[in-house]
């Protein structure tokens, strides 16, 4: 399997905070409530009907009053009510089974989830309320290989995905099912896109890849513009995820080797990356989420703890303390809600 992320959208939805982590090893996703203050609380029960296998993906809708999980074994997703109280009743599994899933998302109302596969058509979709409804008719030009994930735009008017060869990152307009593909970049990323990434507002994308410089960034307008300079300090290692905070102002990249997250400003383009945090996370930074508020931010990771997250403004501050029940090894994604 590729090395994995996910990215979680601003929501609108009460005070409760929650944060999620996809893994291997039962339950396969595992939820907590959250604090900006405090952190990590008491792990939610389990779902009583489990995702079928890895949770090589989570994602909350915008409202946060439903969750999905994109596994490792058939059917390869399973949806759940949310609320403070924790999972409710698995719903229906889509009629129009979808292949070997990666990474998947809902829109921006919550009325569609997306997620890439490894197989043809590479990318499903489909219609989404109060469980998963008819899939949408596939993309009229697919993805060239198998995708790392799918993700809208906030407005939902583009969906992208990441894929594992050129062009290595595809976007298609939106609107009630997948319309024309875009243009390819001028600059293609340098490979294997594991995973891309919205600006807020639209108006930028990222990918997160394969190969120096290990993420790429591009202008947004209705099709992609130049290619953004390089950071003038790289990511260490293949890029897992990326991960714009909520406001716009700060972009972080997973990767491979320690530190094994690197986080810059962004305006425009990347600033001077911002220092390491004190206490490193201990593995591949899989998946990267920023909370919504932007005051925390956490990553996903091969070895325990699993998951390390970090209070956020304008850099890192000490880290939280570690869940009290961690989550499985290795954890492959994070979502906040």
């Amino acid at each position: 399997m590729p090395i994995l992320g996910i990215i979680a959208s601003s929501k609108l939805k009460d005070l409760v905070e929650y944060v999620a982590v996809g893994h291997q090893g039962s339950p396969y996703v595992t939820a907590y409530p959250w604090s900006s203050s405090t952190g990590f609380g008491t792990k939610y029960t389990n779902p009583a009907s489990l995702p079928p296998g890895q949770g090589y993906g989570v994602a909350f809708d915008p409202t946060a009053t439903n969750i999905m999980s994109v596994d490792g074994n058939t059917p390869y997703v399973a949806a759940y009510p949310f609320s403070s109280s924790g999972f409710g009743t698995r719903y229906a599994d889509p009629a129009t089974a979808l292949n070997q899933a990666d990474q998947g998302n809902f829109n921006h109302n919550g009325t569609a989830v997306a997620m890439g596969t490894l197989f043809t058509p590479f990318i499903f979709a489909y219609a989404f309320s109060s469980g998963f409804g008819s899939k949408y008719a596939n993309p009229a030009t697919l993805p060239s290989a198998g995708s790392t994930n799918a993700i809208w735009n906030s407005t939902g008017t583009n969906i992208a995905a990441g894929n594992g060869s050129s062009p290595y990152i595809n976007v298609w307009a939106w609107s009630s099912g997948f319309g024309t593909r875009y243009s390819n970049p001028a600059t293609l990323p340098a490979g294997y896109s594991n995973n891309v990434g919205w600006l807020p507002g639209g108006t930028a994308i990222a990918a997160a890849h394969s190969n120096s410089p290990y993420v790429s960034a591009y202008p947004w307008s209705a099709g992609f513009g130049t290619k953004y300079a390089n950071p003038a300090t790289l990511p260490t290692g293949n890029g897992a995820c990326v991960a714009w905070n909520p406001a716009g102002t700060a972009i972080a990249v997973g990767h491979e080797t320690s530190p094994y997250v690197s986080t810059y400003p962004w305006s425009a383009g990347f600033g001077t990356k911002y220092a390491d945090p004190a206490t490193t996370p201990t593995g591949t930074g899989n998946g990267i989420s920023f909370s919504d508020s932007g005051t925390a931010i956490g990553i996903a990771h091969i070895t325990s703890p699993r998951v390390t997250a970090y209070p956020w403004s304008a850099g890192f501050g000490t880290k939280y303390a570690d869940p009290a029940t961690l989550p499985g090894n290795p954890s492959y994604a994070i979502a906040f809600a």
